[in-house]
């Protein structure tokens, strides 16, 4: 499954009740026509679905379906694996390390790209 794909259902997946389309581009700094599309095709592949909106009506919000869940917890494990054999000669010290550092080059990029709507805008 692509990265991007995964990440869309882990946000999605943060609001079980649902989220919005515009919601979801929002928290993920893409265009909502981006978004739009994503979401046709996880609803396509059975991933997500559309329901009415408790609060408006004249909306949907996204939940995921049980495929989806699935498919999120199997991205997640695979994920898992791979870091496992990744690190598995680094020592606990090191892994700190990366984590500190990598969260502090997440901050720098997110801090440049603030300027901007969409990452798409920042292009």
């Amino acid at each position: 499954m692509p990265a991007g794909t995964v990440s869309l259902l882990m946000h999605i997946d943060e609001h079980p009740a649902g989220c919005q389309g515009r919601e979801l581009a929002a928290r993920t700094g893409l265009d909502p026509s981006t978004i739009s599309r994503a979401v046709a095709s996880l609803v396509v592949n059975g991933l997500v679905e559309r329901r009415a909106d408790p609060a408006d009506g004249r909306a949907s919000v996204l939940v995921l379906t049980a495929a989806g869940t699935a498919a999120l917890s199997d991205a997640h494990r695979w994920f898992g694996e791979v870091l496992d054999r990744a690190l598995v000669d680094w020592t606990p010290d090191e892994v700190s390390a990366l984590c500190t550092a990598l969260g502090r080059f997440v901050r720098a990029i997110e801090q440049s790209l603030r300027h901007h709507d969409t990452l798409e805008a920042a292009r």
